[in-house]
């Protein structure tokens, strides 16, 4: 496991340019002790995620989200862990993400689906949307969001994660394309998602490491991770999804290839606008479940 750094050091690697963001986890950030001052990231791994036919299998999944969130929220049964974060009379909005090589897994869409309805939220007062958020009517009047997407590097990006996700909740989204997309947290000051967000869910079933260029996609460069990271701040999700992504580009190119552009904006997210923590100092990870090569 590498050693921790210090807070400039790791701010001056995040930022600088055609720099990647490292972010190396400590020893101490196993801890479950919970402290406030961190936030928690809980990964979940299950080996038997995909059938022996390659398909996802949707009891698999429920597990592993009930799973996280129970660790995450400390509660002793599913139903309380949802009622600790969602209220039956929410209006709730999941935001998924379409992009069509690697959507957001239907199976784990359903299994947020029924335990929002198990908790009591009307089926009428739930919708799952990524391209059309502004236009749709539980987007617009949603008092509490669920962000899932999976985890992928992006040509202008870096990566595509959970910060990115709620780029489409502005009218114009190549306004937030300048500057390797530094300031995408400045989305979530927004009106119709500022405070609303409940769960974070980045996907790392299959993980797409590497891309050549604009919605590219090679299926190579993907590989079965079996995984989610779930947290109540995106910013330190996103955090660990990044050193993740980055140890299999180590691992696979055999030498060190910085994701390009740097994922800046996650950095800039505590930095600049105080989202949540990138500071690898400030966040507890917790994991479960798979522990083979976990590149963490």
């Amino acid at each position: 496991m590498s050693s921790a750094i210090t807070r400039r050091s790791f701010l001056k690697t995040g930022i600088a340019a055609g720099a990647a963001l490292y972010l190396p986890l400590s020893a101490p950030l196993f801890s479950q002790s919970g402290s406030r001052k961190k936030s928690t990231v809980v990964l979940i791994r299950r080996k038997d995620l995909f059938s022996k036919t390659g398909k996802i299998q949707p009891e698999v999944v429920q597990e592993m989200l009930d799973e996280a969130l129970l660790q995450l929220t400390g509660r002793e049964n599913i139903h309380a862990a949802w009622a600790s974060i969602i209220n039956k009379d929410d209006m709730v909005g999941i935001k998924s993400n379409v992009w069509r090589p690697l959507p957001t897994p239907i199976e784990l869409e359903t299994a947020i689906k029924k335990r929002l309805l198990q908790v009591g939220v009307k089926e009428s007062n739930m919708d799952i949307d990524d391209r059309r958020v502004l236009r749709n009517p539980i987007f617009q009047k949603a008092t509490a969001l669920i962000n899932v997407r999976p985890m992928r590097t992006h040509a202008w990006s870096g990566v595509g994660s959970l910060i990115k996700n709620y780029i489409m909740f502005v009218p114009r989204p190549a306004d937030y394309h300048p500057d390797s997309c530094a300031d995408l947290a400045a989305i979530w000051k927004l009106p119709i998602v500022k405070g609303k967000t409940r769960l974070n869910i980045l996907v790392m079933f299959t993980p797409l490491f590497h891309g050549m260029g604009p919605h590219h996609f090679n299926p190579r460069f993907t590989w079965r991770y079996n995984g989610l990271l779930v947290g109540f701040d995106p910013v330190a999700v996103d955090a660990v999804g990044v050193q993740i992504i980055q140890a299999k580009r180590r691992l696979y190119f055999g030498e060190e290839r910085p994701i390009n552009p740097p994922p800046k904006h996650i950095v800039l997210a505590e930095t600049r606008h105080a989202l949540g923590y990138a500071n690898p100092q400030k966040i507890e990870l917790i994991t479960l479940g798979w522990q083979k090569d976990l590149l963490l």
